[in-house]
């Protein structure tokens, strides 16, 4: 499974998951645009996984809710490297509440870095991939977007519209030859879960048949997949990277 030749774009790239599909797309051979809010932290990140593959890889501030500064970023991206051919739309948060309880302030910044970011980057690099006649969008979901989860109304919803999105783009644009697909996470370890209480994360390893979290790269090695030739007529699918957690 070889990139060599192939641009590709990642969103929120500096830690986590992000990183982790970052390091493996480079470390196949392709060269890497890592996106993310925190442009010291993108620039860090791609001469950490530059030095350590060979591959270029650059480092660039997106805010994936900000449609202007999502353009932005995508013109810098094809002024350097022309064409762009994977595009993993990655960059999340949490806001987690129980409902009667979550500020609408909270629901509002959720639905825009999840759901309306993956839109703004979808629609900024999808006639670049038309033009081309190839492209490889992936989406990061999560077993809360197909399963719900209490105390997760925002992000179960954000994550069950980018699964709705992912469907939909992938009919307007398989005639181009671009294909749409989903990876749903269930509990892997990230800055966003090493805090959780630890009945919590009990709970979620005996709800997991495999009997353990998933690492960055379980998720990664799935995106890889999808970005690749082996995968090329596979289209609006989801798969759950869960260790059996949530069965469909």
């Amino acid at each position: 499974m070889s990139f060599e030749g192939k641009i590709a774009v990642v969103t929120g790239a500096s830690r986590g998951i992000g990183r982790a599909i970052a390091e493996t797309l480079a470390q196949r051979g392709a060269d890497v645009v890592c996106g993310d809010k925190l442009e010291e932290q993108a620039k860090e990140t791609a001469a950490a996984i530059a030095a350590a593959t060979g591959r270029r890889v650059t480092g660039c501030r997106v805010d994936v809710a900000d449609s202007q500064s999502v353009k932005e970023f995508v013109g810098c991206v094809l002024a350097q490297f022309a064409r762009i051919d994977i595009l993993v739309n990655n960059a999340g948060l949490t806001r987690d509440n129980l409902i009667m309880r979550i500020e609408e302030a909270d629901w509002d910044l959720v639905l825009d870095v999840n759901l309306k970011g993956a839109f703004n980057c979808c629609k900024a690099v999808v006639r670049t991939m038309m033009k081309q006649r190839y492209g490889r969008i992936i989406n990061i979901a999560s077993v809360a977007g197909l399963a719900g989860n209490a105390g997760q109304t925002n992000y179960a919803a954000s994550k069950a519209g980018l699964v709705g999105l992912t469907k939909s783009l992938a009919k307007e644009v398989g005639s181009r030859n671009i294909t749409v697909n989903a990876v749903a996470p269930g509990f892997v370890e990230t800055a966003l879960t090493v805090n959780l209480p630890p009945e919590l994360k009990e709970a979620a390893i005996k709800a997991t048949p495999l009997g353990r979290w998933g690492t960055p790269h379980d998720i990664a090695n799935a995106v890889a997949f999808f970005a690749s030739d082996e995968a090329s007529f596979i289209t609006g699918q989801v798969l759950s990277v869960d260790g059996g957690m949530v069965m469909q």
